[in-house]
């Protein structure tokens, strides 16, 4: 029973959330008014657990706005220079076989604008596009969803696992390392999945090793990156170097047009790739800048930041030099005025998801609910990305899962003496994947095309392909986990 009332709060946030179809915010106060109840009777709330967990809930609110706010900017300076008009029409000018363009378009493309910008983007982005090559509006927002899913761990420049290192202050390298291995199977079978349902049917030999092709030009540099550099550049680093690798073996096979990108379009994402790649392989400058930490520490509660080494810094600095150096200087305040109100409403569930998570873990509800479901013995490692996906189909969000159940996930690794690493790392995949099936993203992604009403047949040809990528990625947990024993 005590288990049962201790689970009750994240059972509220998913009822209401996937029933009742409430904002993230208003279901996070419903749990956290139940949250607040049931520790209440039992006994332990008081003026300290409210204040300090409201305390780390804000300072971590306030550590992952500061790489939100920088990431919709560019997103915002971007789409008002025209630049994604600009990326969509190089890429349609690379081959005018669809199936190259599917893999380009719902893809790498996709794939970019995740490790860029997230939040919906890809799909807002992509969908549309998919259309307009020729592909039916219920085919292209699957293809568009479906495309870009196994990058959102890093999605938003590293946020998904930048939330979850700031939890459980994990090392940034070894969590992104061992989330990318997670990826590596499942993502080699999605890449065939897309294509699949590209074409309508039964693959060719050649469309097949097509799609085995894209799929190592992205993982191989997102697993390079994501164990060299952390969380912040494998979705992005591995779009933009897979896609160039790509496009440059099928022009060569295939005689493929020439694609017109232009240097200041592409210019805010090299020069982050640039920052983050040298503050975190320069060892005398990563020292240097990470040693600077504003923090604080209160009966037991902490927080804080290193804020010369923090991703959103890099990001901002990357946003301002590129808009200075390309002459796009008077399209930056608009844009960060727009992702300043694109901002509020995110802030507001960010806070009320990690109030909700912080008085779970102090209040010792979060430690209850993990002894319970450690009963699942040697098959908790096969379930533990179910569990991630489940959140984002909640949440609509990746981020907001992996605030909802990294410190459930964590001590039921605990309960049952599993890598605290794995067990994160398979919370961030099955959050990354739960993207194509969450009601949110396929309404949002409807609704760019002006689809109504067909909400239930995209997730009819995306639900499967999750499932199996989730279990995949459970499957190879629960040898990992078997082997390191």
């Amino acid at each position: 029973m005590h288990a049962l009332l201790a689970g009750l709060p994240l059972l509220v946030v998913l009822a209401t959330m996937a029933l009742l179809h409430w904002r993230a915010a208003l279901a996070g106060a419903a749990g956290l008014g139940v949250a607040l109840a049931v520790i209440w009777g039992f006994g332990r709330l008081d003026a300290v657990l409210l204040a300090g967990a409201g305390l780390e809930a804000a300072s971590s609110t306030a550590t992952i706005l500061w790489i939100i706010l920088p990431a919709l900017a560019i997103y915002e300076l971007q789409a008002r220079v025209g630049a994604f008009d600009r990326f969509r029409q190089a890429l349609a000018q690379i081959s005018d076989d669809r199936a190259v363009q599917a893999l380009m378009i719902a893809w790498f493309f996709g794939l970019f604008m995740e490790g860029a910008a997230g939040f919906g983007t890809p799909v807002a982005l992509a969908a549309p596009l998919l259309v307009g090559i020729g592909f039916a509006p219920v085919r292209a927002v699957a293809l568009a969803l479906l495309g870009h899913a196994g990058g959102v761990s890093f999605g938003a420049v590293g946020t998904p696992a930048l939330a979850q290192i700031a939890l459980l202050d994990l090392p940034a390298t070894a969590l992104a390392g061992w989330t990318m291995l997670l990826h590596l199977v499942p993502m080699v079978l999605l890449a065939p999945a897309v294509m699949r349902l590209a074409q309508g049917g039964r693959l060719t030999g050649a469309q097949i090793w097509l799609t085995l092709l894209a799929a190592a030009c992205f993982i191989l540099p997102a697993m390079a990156l994501a164990w060299l550099t952390g969380p912040e550049l494998p979705t992005l680093g591995g779009a933009l170097l897979g896609g160039a690798l790509f496009v440059a073996l099928i022009r060569r096979k295939r005689g493929a047009g020439q694609a017109r990108w232009q240097l200041a379009d592409l210019l805010p994402y090299l020069l982050i790739l640039a920052l983050v790649l040298l503050t975190r392989l320069v060892a005398p400058l990563q020292a240097s800048l990470s040693g600077l930490w504003l923090g604080w520490d209160w009966q037991g509660y902490s927080g804080g930041l290193a804020p010369l080494y923090h991703p959103g810094t890099l990001l901002m600095l990357g946003l301002v030099l590129a808009a200075s150096l390309t002459g796009r200087r008077a399209a930056l305040g608009p844009a960060l005025g727009a992702a300043l109100h694109r901002l509020a409403p995110v802030a507001l569930a960010l806070f009320v998801m990690l109030a909700l998570a912080r008085l779970m873990v102090h209040g010792r509800l979060i430690a209850q609910a993990a002894e319970a479901a450690a009963q699942a013995g040697a098959f908790w490692p096969l379930l533990a990305p179910l569990i991630g996906a489940l959140g984002t189909f909640v949440s609509g969000s990746a981020t907001a899962s992996n605030i909802l159940f990294t410190e459930f996930q964590a001590a039921t690794a605990r309960s049952l003496d599993l890598p605290l690493l794995m067990m994160a790392a398979a919370q961030g995949v099955g959050a990354a994947i739960g993207n194509a099936i969450a009601p949110h993203n396929i309404i949002a992604g409807t609704a760019t095309i002006g689809l109504a009403g067909q909400d239930g047949e995209v997730l009819r040809h995306t639900l499967f392909p999750v499932l199996v990528y989730a279990l995949c990625a459970g499957a190879i947990l629960a040898m990992l986990v078997a082997w390191a024993a």
